[in-house]
């Protein structure tokens, strides 16, 4: 059987064409780079500088453009379920290439504005919408397996990514970085997008019947409608969206964070690295405890880690007080983000995961906007940011005991079933 002149088969008796798909699905997700805030700070200062434009007129434009381009998350979850995500992948990652090969050569605010706009929403909102629908549309009984590998190949794509995209932004300009990045999405991801991409296996009864992982009856799948009507769906998209928040927050002002605390930026950028690294772990642990156990479980261990984290940070006074922090937020981060990935799918079945996720992403992207806002108006108000920490880990640790009650799907609860 095959798919636009591709065949679908796996390659030999054993191999399961799904695994190819999380790698080009990590891959994309990866590309997402330049439409997320971590991969436009990469460029901020000297974009800054270039442009003339001021710091507070700069984050007037990213909120604008990270809100606006969370619309970009309804709809595009549709298209993938309703014409397959290679031609919906191909086409993002052309068009997102296009718009930042466009930002490389920008003069003036006003128009920052609408290809910063449309980076977040190609490719923070679309294209992520789309690179986490497509595991969930070929794995069942093994989607936290799946999705732990799809964790961990983008997250050390990303580990790759930000340091060489860092290293040209110094040696040849913001611009330069900006316009290879835009390249490397059209000459790079499009082709092999197009080139690997496969049919979903459940139009492909030759896949179902040789892989166990394969969809079988979708007839209890969720629709959109019933998913919202959830109050799983509810529970497990805040906890996302306020991990969302809180690391959007802490990301963009962890330096300054530390500094109110006494450390040097040597200790922030120490911390950046231990997080990355037991992220990694997190991603690990979850995948191997939610294949056979439930994502609930892992969600509230999340929920309390972070709840500790954000509690502890107003009190680091150590090098050591300041690294067990990182490390609670790293492993928060792995959980949550594997409970993410796995429990729409797990959940509510792939027929409809694509509207389903572009909803549960929109929520996340709506929250990282306000996260850096919210720090920064306590900042202002009260002198510190200890009091939106002591907020923050109190409903974390509410949402933590709702998580622990809420009614959740039988396929998150236990092992996936075919």
């Amino acid at each position: 059987m095959t798919h636009a002149g591709v065949d679908a088969r796996p390659f030999g008796s054993t191999f399961y064409y799904g695994w190819v798909i999380v790698g080009v699905a990590a891959l994309a997700m990866v590309g997402t780079l330049p439409g997320r805030t971590q991969g436009l700070g990469l460029v901020t200062e000297p974009l800054l500088r270039d442009l003339g434009v001021d710091r507070v007129r700069f984050a007037q434009i990213n909120l604008v453009a990270t809100l606006a381009g969370s619309v970009f998350c309804f709809g595009i979850g549709g298209l993938v379920d309703r014409r397959g995500s290679r031609v919906v992948v191909t086409a993002l990652a052309l068009l997102l290439g296009g718009v930042v090969l466009a930002m490389s050569r920008v003069q003036g605010a006003a128009m920052l504005l609408v290809l910063i706009t449309l980076t977040r929403g190609l490719g923070q909102s679309a294209l992520s919408v789309v690179s986490l629908a497509m595991p969930g549309k070929w794995f069942r009984r093994r989607l936290t397996w799946a999705m732990g590998l799809y964790a961990l190949a983008m997250s050390i794509g990303f580990m790759i990514a930000f340091p060489l995209v860092g290293a040209v932004v110094l040696a040849r300009g913001w611009r330069a970085a900006w316009a290879g990045i835009g390249i490397a999405l059209v000459v790079g991801l499009a082709p092999v997008a197009w080139l690997l991409v496969r049919s979903e296996p459940e139009a492909n009864a030759e896949l179902e019947s040789l892989d166990a992982s394969a969809p079988g009856d979708t007839s209890r799948d969720a629709t959109l409608g019933a998913a919202l009507r959830s109050p799983a769906f509810w529970v497990f998209g805040l906890a996302a969206a306020l991990y969302g928040l809180v690391a959007s927050g802490i990301g963009l002002f962890n330096e300054s964070i530390l500094a109110e605390r006494g450390f040097a930026p040597g200790i922030y950028y120490n911390a950046l690295a231990v997080t990355a690294i037991t992220g990694l772990a997190g991603n690990f642990i979850a995948g191997a405890w939610a294949d056979r156990g439930s994502l609930r479980r892992v969600l509230v261990a999340a929920l309390l880690l972070l709840t500790g984290a954000l509690a502890a940070l107003p009190h680091v006074t150590t090098p050591a007080h300041v690294m067990a922090q990182a490390v609670a937020m790293g492993v928060a981060g792995g959980f949550v983000m594997v409970v993410f990935f796995s429990f729409w799918g797990r959940a509510y079945g792939p027929t409809h995961l694509g509207r389903i996720q572009g909803v549960a992403q929109a929520l996340t992207v709506f929250a990282s906007a306000l996260g850096p806002l919210l720090l920064a108006w306590c900042a202002q108000a009260t002198g510190s940011y200890a009091i939106a920490f002591y907020a923050l880990a109190v409903v974390l640790a509410g949402l933590a005991g709702t998580a622990l009650v809420v009614p959740v799907p039988a396929g998150a609860e236990g092992a996936a079933i075919c």
